[in-house]
Parts: C-alpha cells; sequence; structure tokens
C-alpha cells in the first residue's frame, strides 16, 4: 500500500524541532553544529568532523566521538524529518558512525596495550589480529538512530605477547584481548557528560553472558560445531568483520569465514530451522504479551508486536538458512537487498517481496521517529496525541489517523505472510487433501516402531520389518525418529489397503528412498513441513524406475516440488546462466569460488533443472518434444558456463576470448537429448597463436574433467568425441581449418559417408558469431556436395544393416528403435535425403529434426503423398513409446501387436525410398 495523504515537505529544522531529544542537542551543542560538513553524514565527513574536535577544542578520543555522535544523530533527524534522506541514507550514516568509532578505539586500545605487553604472537611469531564481528542489525549495516550494537570480539591465534623489550609485561593473547574488549568500551560504551558513542551488547557471544569477553578462532569454531543452536545461526547470518578497518581488508579474514559460513548454511537444505524458529518467535511473543501486560501502551511495538519489524526479519533470514548452503546467491546481510534476490530465485512473488519492502521501510522509518523523540532504545508507538500526530506529519501523513489506518495495514499483511510460511495456513499446501498440516503432524505423538509395522498395510509392514535392527534408525535422535514415523504414516494413510497400483508402489520406492537418508534429518523436517511435496514426492516415486532411481541418487532435489510454479514454467536458458553468475559472484565475494565448490554449484544446478522438467513430464504439463528441448537447451548452457568459468581459470591462457567452438551431434546435434543422455561433442579452433592448440588442448581437458568428474554431488555428462576428425586416434580439438578440410573432401585425409550423415544433424553450440556463420556455410557445404545418389543408396543400406544385425530382437517383441519399420528406419532416410537432394532442395538444409525434415521432403514431392506425414507421425509415437520405456528402464521393447499401424508407416517410408536396394 502507498500512503494516501503526502504533506509537502516541511522546513527541515521545523520538522525535527518537536524532538525533545533535538532540542537537547542544539542547546548543548549549538557552537559545534558547523564542525561537521554539510549533507547527509558518511564516514568521510565523520573523520573530518572527529580531527576538527579533537584538534581544535582539544578533546580526547572519547569526547570527541561522543560529540560526532551527537552531531550525526542531529543532522540525521533534520534531514529524515524533513524527507531529505531516506531510509538507507539514515542507515548508513549510523553504521558507518560505529565503524569508525569502533575502528579509532581499536587502533588506540591496541597502541596502548602494545607498549605495556608488546604485541601478541601467533604460532610463527606473526602479528594476531583482532576481529571486531558486528552482528544483527550492524553487521546488516542496517543500524537504526538509538540502536545498541551487537559485538563478538574474536582473535586469530592462541599464544601469548612478545612482552617489552626487557623481557617484563607478557601475558597471554587471552588476556590481552579482554584488556582490549574492557578498554574498547570504555571509550565507546561509558556514559560522560557528551553521553556515550553507542551501548554495547556482548550477549550473542559464545556461551552468551558467561562466556568470555574475546574468544579465539579456533574457540569459536570449537563452539560453533558442539553447542551452537538454531537461533544463533540467524544472528551469525547477518555478521560481519566491522573494525578494525585493516583487518576488514586482510586476506586472513576469510579463515573466519570459513569457520562461520558452515555453521550458518549447511550443505543440504535445512527445513529443520522451521520448528527452531518458531520456538523463538512463541519465546518473542510472550515475552511482548508478558511486557504489556497491564500497560496497553506496550503492545504498540512496532519491532516485536505481531506484524512487526523482526517477523519481515525472520521471513527472510528463515528462507535464506534454508537454503542458502546450496544457493549461495541468498548469502546477502540488507533485509531489503535479500527480498530482491528471495524474489530472482522464485522463493518469493514479486508482489508479496514488494509489499513486505513497502512495510519494511514504512516499519523501520516509524521506529527511528519514535527514538527521535527522546534518544531512547524503544520500538513503542507513543501516547501523548502531539508526538503521534509530530510522527503522522513527518511521515507525510495529514493527521495521525490516517498514519494508523496504513500502519495497520502494513503488519496485518506482514503478520499474515509470516504466520503463512510458519505453517498457520496450510491451505492449498496439499493437493489431494489426504495430508495434515505440519503443526499436526509434527504435535501428534508418534507411535514405537512396533505399533507402526502393526497399522500398516502388509507389503509396507514387511519391508520396515527390516528397521527393527536398522542402526541408523535406532541410532536417530527421538525427534527425528517421531518424524520419520509420522512420515511413514502419512504414506500409508494415502495408500490405504491397497496391495499393487501405483500407490502401493510408491510407498515401497519411499521407504527404500528414505532408508539410506535417514542421517539427513533435514529432509524428514522438510516432507512434514511442506505436505505437498511429500505427496508430489509420492506420485514421482511410483511413476517409473528412473525418477526413482534419480531421486535416490540426487535427494536434494525434492525441495523443486515445493515450488507452485514448477508445472507452468519451462526451462528459461538465460534466466539459468545469469543464476549461475550470481552464484560464482556470491561465492568469490566469500572466496569460497574454488574448484571443489564451482564443481558441486553447477552439478547442484543442473540436477534441480533435469528433475524440474522430470517431474513436468511425468505430471503430462509438457510433450516427449518439450522435454528434449530443455534438456538439450540445458545441456547447451551447461556448456556455456562450464566452458566460460574453465576459461578463466586456465593458467596458459593467453587472451580473455576464446577463438574457440563446440560442435554437438547426434542427440545434442538434433536437439532430441533424453534423460541420461550422452553429448557427442566436436571441439575446434581458430587462434593463429603459436601455442593455441597445447592452450585450448589443455582448456578442453579441463573442461571435460569438470563434466564427467564425480564428487559428492555425482556428475553432469557424460562426453563421447568419437566423432572428431579421424576418431579416437584423431586430435582432441581440431584447428577450423583442418576440421573444414576433412569434412570438404580436401586433401588425402577426408571424412567418410557416415560422418556425412552425422554432419545433417550437427550444430554449432558454443563460440563466436564469426565462427559459428563459418561452420554453417561448411556444414550446408557438405550436406550439398555431388554424390552418386544410388552409390549413397548402397551405403546407408549396408550400414544400416549392420546396425540391425548387432541387436537382433527375437519372439513377437518390436525394437522400436532398431526393429524394421522403427526410428533407426526413419532416420537413415532422412539423412538420406538430406546428402542426396539438399542441394536442389535447400529447405532440406536446416537442422529442423527427423519429423519436420520428413514433412518438407513429401511436400517437395521426394515422397509420395501421405507417405512423408504418415512416418513423421509414426516416429513422433515410437519416440514416445521409446521415451516411457526409458523412464521404467525399460530395454524399448514392446509386443508388435501395438505398433502395426506405425511399423507399417515407417516401413512404407523405406520402401519409397529404398526399393531398389
Amino acid at each position: 500500500m502507498q500512503i494516501a495523504d503526502h504533506l509537502p515537505a516541511p522546513t527541515a529544522s521545523l520538522a525535527a524541532s518537536h524532538s525533545r531529544f533535538w532540542q537537547r542537542l542544539h542547546r548543548r551543542y549549538a557552537d559545534v553544529m558547523d564542525v561537521l560538513p554539510p549533507g547527509a553524514p558518511v564516514r568521510a565527513t565523520m573523520e573530518q568532523a572527529l580531527q576538527r574536535l579533537q584538534q581544535e577544542q582539544g578533546w580526547d578520543l572519547s569526547a570527541a566521538l561522543r560529540v560526532v555522535r551527537q552531531l550525526v544523530m542531529e543532522r540525521l533527524m533534520t534531514l529524515d524529518c524533513a524527507r531529505q534522506a531516506d531510509l538507507h541514507t539514515v542507515t548508513r550514516g549510523v553504521t558507518e558512525l560505529a565503524e569508525l568509532a569502533l575502528d579509532r578505539a581499536c587502533a588506540q586500545v591496541r597502541q596502548e596495550l602494545d607498549a605495556r605487553h608488546g604485541r601478541p604472537a601467533g604460532p610463527e611469531g606473526q602479528e594476531v589480529p583482532l576481529w571486531i564481528i558486528g552482528m544483527g542489525k550492524l553487521g546488516a549495516r542496517e543500524l537504526n538512530v538509538s540502536s545498541d550494537i551487537d559485538l563478538i570480539y574474536v582473535y586469530e591465534h592462541e599464544g601469548e605477547t612478545l612482552g617489552l623489550p626487557d623481557g617484563r609485561g607478557k601475558i597471554s593473547n587471552h588476556e590481552y584481548f579482554s584488556k582490549a574488549v574492557k578498554a574498547i568500551y570504555n571509550l565507546i560504551g561509558d556514559t560522560t557528560e557528551h553521553g556515550f558513542v553507542f551501548r554495547v551488547d556482548l550477549a550473542l557471544r559464545p556461551h552468551g553472558n558467561s562466556g568470555p569477553a574475546a574468544i579465539s578462532l579456533s574457540s569459536l569454531e570449537d563452539y560453533l560445531q558442539i553447542h551452537g543452536r538454531e537461533w544463533e545461526r540467524f544472528a551469525w547470518l547477518k555478521s560481519r568483520v566491522v573494525a578494525p578497518l585493516d583487518a576488514v581488508r586482510a586476506p586472513n579474514v576469510q579463515a573466519l569465514r570459513n569457520v562461520v559460513l558452515p555453521f550458518v548454511f549447511r550443505k543440504y537444505l535445512d527445513y529443520s530451522v522451521f520448528e527452531s524458529l518458531r520456538s523463538l518467535h512463541r519465546q518473542i511473543r510472550e515475552h511482548a504479551m508478558r511486557r504489556s501486560a497491564g500497560h496497553p501502551e506496550r503492545a504498540n511495538d512496532v519491532k516485536l508486536s505481531r506484524g512487526g519489524i523482526r517477523e519481515i526479519e525472520f521471513t527472510v533470514q528463515l528462507l535464506q538458512v534454508v537454503r542458502g548452503g546450496q544457493f549461495p546467491e541468498l548469502r546477502c546481510r540488507p533485509t531489503l537487498e535479500a527480498l530482491q534476490r528471495l524474489t530472482r530465485s522464485s522463493l518469493m512473488p514479486a508482489e508479496t517481496a514488494e509489499q513486505l519492502a513497502q512495510a519494511y521501510v514504512f516499519l523501520r522509518n516509524v521506529e527511528h521517529r519514535i527514538q527521535y523523540l527522546d534518544d531512547q532504545q524503544t520500538h513503542v508507538l507513543p501516547t501523548r496525541d502531539d508526538d503521534l500526530e509530530w510522527i503522522a506529519s513527518t511521515m507525510g501523513f495529514s493527521d495521525a489517523s490516517g498514519f494508523l489506518l496504513q500502519l495497520d495495514a502494513h503488519r496485518e499483511f506482514v503478520a499474515q505472510e509470516f504466520d503463512t510460511l510458519l505453517g498457520g495456513s496450510q491451505s492449498g499446501q496439499c493437493p489431494s487433501g489426504n495430508c495434515n498440516g505440519p503443526r499436526a503432524t509434527q504435535t501428534a505423538s508418534a507411535p514405537d516402531l512396533e505399533t507402526l509395522i502393526e497399522d500398516l498395510p502388509p507389503l509396507m509392514a514387511e519391508r520396515l520389518m527390516g528397521w527393527r535392527d536398522n542402526i541408523k534408525v535406532r541410532g536417530l535422535r527421538d525427534e527425528a525418529r517421531a518424524r520419520l514415523f509420522r512420515l511413514v504414516q502419512r504414506t500409508a494413510q494415502r495408500v490405504g489397503q491397497e496391495q499393487d497400483g501405483l500407490q502401493a508402489t510408491a510407498a515401497l520406492r519411499f521407504i527404500d528412498w528414505l532408508e539410506p537418508l535417514l542421517r539427513r534429518e533435514s529432509y524428514l523436517a522438510l516432507l512434514l513441513e511442506r505436505p505437498a511435496v511429500h505427496e508430489r514426492l509420492l506420485d514421482l516415486l511410483g511413476a517409473a524406475k528412473w525418477p526413482a532411481r534419480y531421486l535416490q541418487q540426487h535427494p536434494g532435489v525434492i525441495d523443486e516440488l515445493a515450488s507452485d510454479q514448477l508445472f507452468s514454467e519451462r526451462f528459461d536458458a538465460a534466466a539459468f546462466e545469469q543464476e549461475m553468475a550470481l552464484r560464482l559472484a556470491a561465492l568469490e565475494s566469500t572466496g569460497e569460488d574454488d574448484d571443489e565448490n564451482l564443481l558441486n554449484l553447477l552439478r547442484r544446478a543442473q540436477h534441480a533443472e533435469i528433475f524440474r522438467t522430470l517431474a513436468r513430464d511425468i505430471e503430462g504439463a509438457i510433450t516427449v518434444e518439450q522435454v528434449a528441448d530443455d534438456l538439450s537447451a540445458l545441456a547447451d548452457s551447461v556448456l556455456r558456463v562450464t566452458a566460460q568459468w574453465c576459461w578463466q581459470r586456465l593458467k596458459q591462457r593467453h587472451r580473455e576470448d576464446p577463438q574457440f567452438g563446440i560442435i554437438g551431434y547426434g542427440k545434442l546435434g538434433g536437439k532430441e537429448l533424453g534423460y541420461g543422455s550422452d553429448l557427442d561433442i566436436v571441439f575446434i579452433f581458430d587462434d593463429e597463436d603459436d601455442n593455441a592448440p597445447e592452450i585450448y588442448t589443455a582448456w578442453v581437458r579441463k573442461l571435460i574433467n569438470w563434466l564427467t568428474v564425480k564428487t559428492g554431488e555425482g556428475d553432469l555428462y557424460e562426453i563421447d568425441t568419437a566423432l572428431r576428425p579421424n576418431g579416437n586416434s584423431g586430435l582432441l580439438v581440431t584447428s577450423f581449418k583442418s576440421y573444414a578440410n576433412y569434412q570438404q573432401q580436401r586433401g588425402s585425409n577426408t571424412a567418410w559417408t557416415w560422418e556425412h550423415q552425422a554432419m545433417t544433424r550437427a550444430r554449432f553450440v558454443l563460440g563466436s558469431d564469426s565462427l559459428r556463420q563459418r561452420f554453417d556455410t561448411v556444414r550446408e557445404a557438405v550436406i550439398t556436395a555431388p554424390r552418386d545418389a544410388q552409390a549413397l543408396k548402397q551405403e546407408i543400406v549396408s550400414m544400416r544393416e549392420r546396425v540391425r544385425s548387432a541387436h537382433p530382437v527375437r519372439g513377437d517383441w518390436f525394437d522400436v528403435k532398431h526393429s524394421r519399420g522403427g526410428m533407426l528406419d526413419a532416420e537413415f532416410v532422412v539423412q538420406y535425403l538430406v546428402l542426396s537432394q539438399s542441394a536442389q532442395h535447400p529447405e532440406l538444409v536446416a537442422n529442423l529434426g527427423n519429423i519436420a525434415l520428413l514433412q518438407r521432403a513429401e511436400k517437395a514431392g521426394l515422397l509420395p503423398a501421405g507417405v512423408g506425414q504418415a512416418a513423421a507421425s509414426a516416429y513422433r509415437e515410437l519416440r514416445r513409446m521409446q521415451h516411457t520405456s526409458r523412464l521404467d528402464e525399460g530395454s524399448g521393447l514392446v509386443p508388435e501387436a501395438l505398433v502395426t499401424t506405425h511399423r507399417d508407416a515407417v516401413l512404407a517410408l523405406w520402401q519409397a525410398v529404398f526399393a531398389d536396394q
């Protein structure tokens, strides 16, 4: 919603003058107001003010920092209330003030401690840095104008200080940094005649208020691995080294990131945090209710009450924590930026994100005005009418009632979205209506194993008997075991007493799917949190064997089933490649862009896209041809992304843009890829550099390795390069000139007829536009070259017989690919027609696929009327049968009686073209 009643922006000083805090500042600091340069305060102008106060007023760092704080607050208040500064300007100003204060305080304290104890040293005598970690709004650069700062102090190594030259003063690094923390607090947090710079809160440090004020990096790692709680992951999500400045920019800060990131973002999709967040949120609401008991005015808390700022933050952080381990582009600290990233990743509708963003900005602006009144750390709306009218006026409203109406609308929207996310509203989440919502399934008591087995249908009960002695089942935590048994119960409810059929098959495959994943409790949590995902998973498991096997190999892809847009979308190459670029940038920003992480990133993304296509396929949302189109487009994208990443990481690369191309043959060239298809590829280059052959060979070897090597996330594609000039005995990478000469029969070393057949389905997949045009010219020249039609017929028929004899079929079975009248007969006919007739019929040159080319050949008069169209329809149906068989891991054999019409149509095509052979 937008503000309805906008007033013109008032004069700056008049707008803020109602604030008691503003009035106090003008009474106390009127003579130094001009020390802060004009405009919105930023770090550079604050540093100027600090320097002037120290030099001109003779104030020490403590006093000067406090006065700068007052001047910054006055300036932000004045600009904000006059609507001359937006939320970002205000929070940036406060955040940079905190960074400046901590940087200067740290520098002074360490200088003083080094003079008494020598600098702290690490195991190799190196200087040990202190990292001041800002949590919460400081970490996210979102500090409000009266915020405290949540800090954690971490130093890199244990050890001791070097001491003084005479040997005195040595203390442990722990003692040194404990002293530093105390001294920094004195400079920043103590209240003096000029107030404080910031209130400092160390409660988020390991072990809370009972823990040490400063902790070593190794101790932090141990704590997070052993004692770290779920709510702390939300706190560390926004963590950032904020001071000292030289430490922020130092390379060894990566060691700290390597400790924090795996704690916040788990390797697998992490739906277990839902219950933890419910518990935390419940505590916050209960605390707010206790505070407001007997004090109804306290219930109007724009931060902690229902629909407040905290619920927006929780909504965003929950989605980030759940998926941020696998999707690094979601890892960012600022709330508004995170909302945009959630939208780009299709985790939140754009309209919802926009409304949440508007609510967030509105509520934060209200929060600031509440704090402007008296410089109090409060988020509760004032009860005085004049204060409320002033807030409304500075927000652009003509009266308080319009302001309160808008406030209520924002909070109601936030509350509804938050409750829905946590499972408060499950309408529409379960397609069949046969599954319970997460609250019911998580609160209902789960039976023990024996009781569970007794209540199951016989086939499920028999399969579960093996769990009695299963170490993994016995080793589960009580909560996880209860989740597991509730999932089995829900599955059994769907099956009923059915002993065979899809539901029973799905249930048995579901149990088989669960067993190896029992240690990954997050999957159990996901299925309980998202009943619709559980139901769609059962549909896929029951549909065919290949989806069940794929889900076993890549269980993390089930999260894709949570998307409401899954069945209405198609693969989008541009969006996929942009997403991969964002993920790469996210990993680069945290120094995680090593080969292993990038290999796994590529695999997870490709597996997710294959699974989306598979789900749409099983659902019947797309045709077999569309499946092939999408899988082929995905392969093209993966090749483009992988080639680019490998080139950027190639040590020998000699230019920014490689003069290189990839040619796809076979199913890749014809855009007919299926699930699990390998890629027939030829690599070419067109580069005059003397070292080009060696450089591009190194690149191709790296590229093939990246595509084929198996990691913990599996692999991408099998690569077949046998179609390159001279086959497996030829060079892995060929210069374009050599490739063109080979294909066009120039010189003594030339292509065979079967290679020209393959050329009919060749396609330029990757490379520069100029190289693409040159390839297309060579392909057309090869296809349209003069040929002896009779000799070509003999070669193709002979080759077809050799292929058929290698795939004998016995009895009344029909191989949809290899039998007489099968797919290969149609494909060989098309290849013959293209190679023999395209010179006279240019409409056959384009690589359009067998169905379109059969239709064009008939239209050109190369086939009897009706024969081409009938064969095209038969080919489409045979291809569908092959696809269905492969989904169920079949061999492509069907009873011959089922395909008589299609077989006869293809045989008529063969007879029309090769009758004299």
